[in-house]
C-alpha cells in the first residue's frame, strides 16, 4: 500500500472516530491497494461482491440494466466516496449491480471477512463502519425524495449545486441516467444554462 493512499484513507476516517497511531495501522493494513483502468469493472452481477471499495483516485459509476437493456445509474464514486453494491457486500449475495470505472483509478479494498474482523475487535471501528452506513442511508432517502418532488431541470441544478466536482468528471448519459432523463433533455438543459449566463 502507498504511503498517500493510507494517509489519505486514515484521514477520512478520522473525520469519524479517532485513532491512535496503532489503530489507524491496523485498520490500514486490512486493505489492499488495486489499480483499476477506465472501462473495467469491479463489481458484475451473479457474481458475490467481496470488497468495500475506497476511492483513492478516480471515478465509478454503478448502474443495473432492465430485461429490456435500458441502464439506470444508482451511484457515482469519485475520491474518498465509497463504491459496492451493498446489498451483495453486506449479505454475500450474488450481484445485481455493475460498478465500472470511468477513469484509469486507484482504490483501496477491504473483504467482507477481514471488515467483520476489525468491527469485532474494535468499537471504534464498529462505529465508523456505522456512521458511514447511516450517512448513505441518508443520502439516498434525500435523493429519492427530491427526485419525485422536483422537475428535472431543479434535479440538474442540485446536483450541480451540490456535486460540482461530478459534474465535469462523469458521461452525459451517465449523468442524465442518474437524474431520471434522456441525454437530449440533460443537453437541452446544460445549453439553456450556458446561453443565460453568456
Amino acid at each position: 500500500m502507498q504511503p498517500n493512499s493510507k494517509t489519505q484513507l486514515i484521514n477520512y476516517v478520522q473525520n469519524f472516530v479517532s485513532l491512535e497511531d496503532d489503530e489507524a495501522q491496523q485498520f490500514a493494513t486490512a486493505f489492499e491497494e488495486v489499480k483499476v483502468k477506465k472501462r473495467q469493472f469491479i463489481v458484475q452481477p451473479n457474481f458475490t461482491n467481496k470488497h468495500r471499495s475506497f476511492v483513492v483516485k478516480g471515478a465509478f459509476r454503478t448502474y443495473a440494466i432492465t430485461n429490456e437493456g435500458q441502464d439506470h445509474t444508482l451511484q457515482f464514486a469519485i475520491e474518498n466516496w465509497w463504491a459496492s453494491d451493498f446489498n451483495s457486500y453486506i449479505y454475500q449475495h450474488p450481484a445485481t449491480l455493475f460498478i465500472v470505472a470511468l477513469e484509469d483509478s486507484t482504490i483501496l479494498q477491504i473483504e467482507y471477512e477481514k471488515e467483520q474482523e476489525l468491527k469485532k475487535n474494535s468499537h471504534k471501528f464498529e462505529t465508523f463502519f456505522r456512521i458511514i452506513a447511516e450517512k448513505g442511508l441518508a443520502f439516498e432517502h434525500r435523493r429519492i425524495l427530491f427526485n419525485l418532488t422536483h422537475d428535472a431541470e431543479a434535479r440538474y441544478e442540485n446536483f450541480s449545486l451540490n456535486f460540482p466536482n461530478f459534474a465535469n468528471r462523469v458521461p452525459q448519459y451517465a449523468l442524465a441516467s442518474y437524474l431520471g432523463m434522456s441525454t437530449e433533455f440533460l443537453s437541452r438543459i446544460r445549453n439553456k444554462r450556458a446561453r443565460a449566463k453568456s
